[in-house]
């Protein structure tokens, strides 16, 4: 994780735009009086706006950023107001639960909303709302979605200068719709469960648990992906809670050293998000602890109480994926693989393309999308190259598989730079190689494809490109290496359950 590659700073440059963004809202909650409750909501919906919101463009951004209140405020309402009504309210809670998991079929704007209801819902619990506070929470979360816009779309447009990829469509055959309502049939079962044990254990402190068992469904598909999630996460709130005994529980909520931790949580969540769930977890969890001592509140008991909390959010998750409509894993892991080795073809053609002399052809696009797809890869293939996993032989093939995927991507990468030089030429065996690269793509996609005929290469003409024909003929023998572990006879699928 540590030498992961940050390409163009992306990840350090979204961490410091957050911590800018929450700590604008933060301060303007202040200044206008607010209470420290009204602040913390604030902050809470500064992050979630510019944590969640992942539109493939920055028009779908600005938009889902200002529909997020139509989600949120009837939401937090209904949650303050309900409050004192024990099963009213824990109806309430798991009918967004429900909705917020079924907006996913929308994509990601549906995901965004969904995510923001649940968690108005969830801080109104944890900061113990009234309904006479209402009105200040309003003007908060308005004023921090003002101020994390303000900062995305005018003072660090970081998107306009460098266009977030597209999220992949939906997978085929599975289908989104068929998924996501298995999810929130998944997620409300496993909430409700969740809760009752959650409230035998802490009246007050419940919603740990509902919180631990939706945000494991967050971003997942497979049960297999389910259940390793599940497990980064208490790994990940287990090291949180070991750091917040030695940093939080000291500073008894002191204003400024605890501002300027927040601040570090903030940018570690966003940072480490794309890379680590745990890591994520691990900053998370250390927020959640210093703003517990901002509320004069914390102390090891709660602590422990919050892992407690945590292993019951993540054994109701794991049960409900098994036990309830679980969704297998091999066609998605198949699905994923096959669409990253398309994007693979798409970037290596597009790239041909410019070198001869095209110049509306654009490789960036596609790289931009590899990179997408091999996160959606590993994603899915993580219940199998997890060390917990029993299946040697398959472990093995899926790291062969992720091992030379990310040396395709690396390829791809290369022809790519030497596609954007100017000066670089174009060699007509260039065109022969990609073809065998469309052959091999083609081979690995279609099981039934029969063998591909090779094709005589054609004469060099006078300029050769040897960077951009090393990188494609690299392409042609990892393509090649991954016939094994993706052709499998039928009995030693890659993955099954």
């Amino acid at each position: 994780m540590f030498v992961a590659p940050d390409p163009g700073l992306l990840r350090l440059r979204t961490g410091l735009r957050a911590v800018l963004g929450i700590a604008l809202a933060v301060t303007v909650a202040e200044l206008a009086g607010f209470s420290l409750t009204a602040s913390i909501t604030g902050g809470l919906a500064a992050l979630l706006a510019l944590f969640t919101v992942t539109d493939g463009t920055v028009r779908g951004q600005a938009v889902t950023t200002l529909l997020l209140p139509l989600a949120g405020f009837p939401v937090l309402a209904l949650a303050t107001l309900l409050h004192d009504h024990t099963l009213l309210r824990d109806t309430a809670f798991l009918l967004v639960v429900l909705g917020g998991v079924y907006a996913r079929r929308w994509g990601p704007r549906g995901h965004a909303l969904g995510i923001f209801a649940f968690m108005n819902f969830f801080s109104t619990q944890f900061l113990h709302a009234v309904p006479a506070q209402l009105p200040e929470l309003y003007a908060a979360v308005g004023i921090a979605l003002a101020a994390a816009g303000t900062v995305r779309f005018a003072l660090w447009p970081i998107e306009r200068r460098t266009p977030p990829p597209a999220a992949p469509a939906p997978l085929p055959g599975t289908g989104l719709a068929r998924i996501t309502t298995r999810q929130a049939i998944q997620a409300t079962a496993a909430c409700a469960v969740a809760l009752g044990i959650g409230q035998v254990l802490s009246e007050d402190r419940w919603y740990w648990a509902v919180g631990t068992t939706w945000w494991i469904f967050v971003n997942t598909v497979s049960r297999g992906e389910t259940l390793v999630r599940g497990f980064r996460r208490f790994l990940g709130t287990l090291l949180g809670i070991a750091v917040g005994m030695v940093v939080a529980l000291p500073l008894h909520g002191a204003p400024l050293p605890t501002a300027l931790l927040v601040a570090v949580c903030v940018f570690g969540i966003f940072y480490t998000a794309p890379l680590s769930y745990s890591w994520m977890m691990l900053a998370v969890t250390v927020m959640a602890g210093l703003l517990y001592g901002l509320l004069g509140v914390l102390d090891p008991a709660l602590l422990v109480l919050r892992l407690e909390e945590t292993v019951v959010g993540a054994v109701c998750a794991a049960l409900a994926v098994l036990l309830i409509l679980p969704v297998t894993t091999h066609a998605i892991n198949d699905a994923w693989i096959q669409r990253s080795l398309r994007a693979v073809h798409a970037a290596t053609a597009a790239s041909e393309r410019r070198l001869a002399g095209d110049e509306r052809a654009d490789p960036s696009p596609h790289v931009a999308e590899l990179d997408l797809l091999l996160g959606r890869v590993r994603l899915s293939l993580a219940p199998l190259v997890h060390p917990l996993s029993p299946f040697r032989e398959r472990k093995g093939r899926a790291r062969q598989v992720l091992g030379l995927l990310d040396e395709c991507a690396a390829e791809v990468r290369g022809l790519a730079a030497v596609a954007a030089d100017p000066d670089a030429s174009h060699d007509a065996r260039l065109a022969a190689a990609c073809w065998r690269v469309e052959t091999a793509v083609e081979r690995l996609t279609s099981p039934r494809a029969p063998e591909p005929v090779p094709a005589a290469e054609p004469e060099a003409v006078p300029h050769p490109a040897p960077a951009a024909l090393g990188h494609v003929s690299g392409l042609e023998r990892l393509l090649a290496a991954l016939d094994e572990p993706l052709r499998t006879p039928p009995g030693s699928l890659l993955v099954r359950s």
